[in-house]
């Protein structure tokens, strides 16, 4: 059973997502406390690959209220992200190839434990999100139109 804590609405809008990967985080006790309260924004993070290991940035947890490490805690600290060496592998492949980048796209408890859906994605130009928006009208408007049509 997947809980779903936080999603970027942004990405799918700004970005043409190719490949999508799930990945462990780590993540200290009051920050896991905090994440089951739904305290996470993931707008304007990215991840990246730096000496074998995936790293996530910018995503913010507030700090847990009741925890005495709530004003110590940095809530935009990097946190580690657990993939496998082969996923790793071809993710830095990949983003060493021009234009790709590594965002996540939703926090989520499976089974118990945070995951972070991480997807491989390449920037829509601006040409690109103007036809989205343009897609996205056009299907809300026969929708509208529709509505009570169908039997």
């Amino acid at each position: 059973m997947e809980k779903t804590v936080a999603t970027n609405r942004k990405a799918r809008f700004l970005y043409d997502i190719e490949e999508t990967y799930e990945a462990g985080i780590v993540l200290t006790g009051p920050e896991v406390k905090s994440l089951r309260l739904g305290r996470a924004n993931l707008a304007d993070s990215f991840a990246r690959v730096v000496n074998g290991e995936v790293f996530l940035y910018n995503m913010h947890i507030s700090p847990y209220p009741f925890s005495r490490e709530a004003a110590l805690s940095d809530p935009r600290r990097t946190r580690k992200l657990l993939l496998h060496r082969r996923e790793i592998n071809r993710l830095a492949g990949k983003v060493a190839e021009k234009g790709y980048t590594l965002i996540p796209l939703r926090i989520y408890f499976k089974d118990g434990w945070a995951k972070v859906e991480l997807a491989l994605a390449r920037g829509k130009k601006l040409h690109d999100r103007r036809e989205t928006i343009k897609r996205r009208e056009e299907e809300r408007e026969l929708r509208r139109r529709y509505k009570g049509k169908i039997r």
